[in-house]
């Protein structure tokens, strides 16, 4: 039975409700009348449940389809303006137990070269990163308790936070890593981690068990309630995802915005952020194997329809998209983004053996360096910005949703992210981009709403074109 206030995965995410609510959506996708009172409902920013955002999934009025993408573009600059926050993976690890059949790390993999680094060269992946002008940063590591236990991780963690080079210094540290226990959970939130981080990969168990044949992932149960664990723990913020094209994205969107209800309905606060991932290829993985992938134009509805279901949830793409694509979500609701990425283990420093250049975990689309992607956005009207104020001033879980739902989080994060753009493009920032940003944020601190705030910010640009660094509100 369906219950999203359960403590057990198949009863929050309920196959029968889950079925139920693709007919219901099928039925409702082409009654006007309803479709309509859904985007009036949406426009009110309060958010939709599964059902109602499968209708507007499900519908196919071009009338219809316009309206929901100029909705989740007006609701994305109600909560989140322009900005666009920044940040990169950073690959620990591709030690793996698991045999996931969509992911090169799987164990039977003998070809790709097997890559776990030391503390030393954690610091040198940082430095690099560092001096490209990141400030936050989500650490990635295959499944394996001997080659990569917790006790790895946390280490890792104290490591990057640990470096300083120049100006630069890591000051977020979102965790992508396997389910573990709740006293594990409790290590990571006193390591100070931003957000942690699991996808879901699929919510259709028979096909997600079909999927992790074998090792700890396979246990559908354990992975599905990770972020339950995680928020018994103690962290408050917790970021979903699913992998489209590993099932049919009807199932997975809904499965996803259940997800995201019930963590709402048990914990009062709902998932941080959302990543919406799309299957791509990788090492001895095609995407010919996977017949449910889906379009560039489904794609985007997908985007904006969840911008429009939990409209203060962050929606994060990352460079598995293109350009193009990555163009085209900007404006349907995404809110951050990753800049200048790798996806293999020891990807950054320049002196990286080539066994570490070829450890990926999937192909990258967008290749630019991250000064261009800060130029491209520049050029479009966003503000990049490298905030992590929020993290370090307890402004997270129910605090942090409470601030963006009553719309007083931009009082800090405008400020914030025109701030750590400006240390940006004194310290790191190309000519051209540096010339554009000063531009950019000379217009948009006058449209700061507060004559006091508008005024310290001002003094905080002065004080850093003088050399302080980390400002904020």
């Amino acid at each position: 039975m369906y219950n999203p206030d359960s403590s057990y995965a198949t009863e929050f995410i309920d196959h029968g409700e889950i079925i139920e609510s693709i007919r219901f959506a099928e039925e409702k996708s082409s009654d006007h009348n309803y479709i309509r009172s859904l985007l009036e409902k949406a426009a009110e920013a309060k958010g939709l449940s599964h059902r109602e955002a499968a209708a507007l999934l499900l519908c196919e009025d071009p009338e219809i389809i316009t309206g929901i993408f100029n909705l989740a573009n007006d609701l994305k600059h109600r909560f989140y303006g322009n900005r666009i926050v920044m940040f990169a993976p950073l690959y620990l690890s591709n030690y793996c137990v698991n045999g996931c059949t969509y992911c090169p790390y799987h164990f039977k993999n003998k070809t790709i070269p097997r890559i776990k680094l030391s503390q030393e060269r954690i610091k040198e992946e940082v430095t690099a990163l560092q001096d490209m002008g990141h400030k936050r940063l989500a650490i990635e590591a295959g499944e394996d308790p001997r080659n990569n236990p917790i006790e790895y991780i946390l280490e890792s963690i104290k490591t990057i936070y640990s470096i300083r080079h120049r100006n630069g210094a890591i000051r977020r540290v979102n965790v992508n890593i396997a389910a573990t226990t709740v006293e594990n959970y409790r290590r990571l939130k006193e390591a100070e981690i931003g957000t942690y981080i699991l996808f879901q990969e699929t919510y259709h168990k028979e096909n997600y068990e079909r999927l992790h044949p074998t090792g700890p992932k396979s246990d559908y149960r354990w992975h599905t309630e990770a972020m339950d664990r995680a928020m018994e723990a103690g962290i408050g913020d917790v970021g979903l995802g699913v992998l489209f094209g590993l099932n049919t994205y009807r199932y997975d969107f809904i499965g996803l915005l259940m997800h995201a209800e019930h963590l709402e309905s048990k914990y009062g606060v709902g998932p941080h952020t959302i990543s919406v991932p799309r299957i791509c290829p990788a090492d001895d993985i095609s995407t010919d194997d996977f017949p449910d992938a889906i379009s560039d134009d489904l794609f985007c509805r997908i985007v904006a329809v969840l911008r429009l279901a939990v409209p203060y949830t962050g929606l994060i793409i990352s460079t598995r998209e293109s350009p193009e694509v990555r163009a085209k979500v900007l404006d349907l609701g995404v809110s951050q983004i990753s800049g200048g990425s790798k996806t293999s283990v020891g990807g950054y420093a320049g002196d990286a053996p080539e066994e570490e250049n070829s450890s990926a975990q999937f192909d990258i689309s967008d290749n630019r360096t991250l000064d261009e992607v800060v130029r491209w956005l520049i050029s479009t009207g966003h503000i990049p910005s490298f905030c992590t104020a929020c993290y370090r001033q307890g402004r997270t879980g129910d605090r942090f949703m409470a601030l963006v739902k009553n719309g007083q989080i931009a009082n800090c994060c405008a400020p914030n992210a025109m701030l750590t753009l400006a240390e940006y493009l004194k310290d790191y920032a190309s000519e051209s981009t540096a010339k554009e940003g000063y531009k950019l944020i000379r217009q948009q601190v006058e449209e700061i709403p507060g004559e006091k705030v508008r005024k310290l910010t001002k003094d905080y640009l002065i004080r850093i074109e003088n050399g302080e660094r980390d400002l904020n509100f």
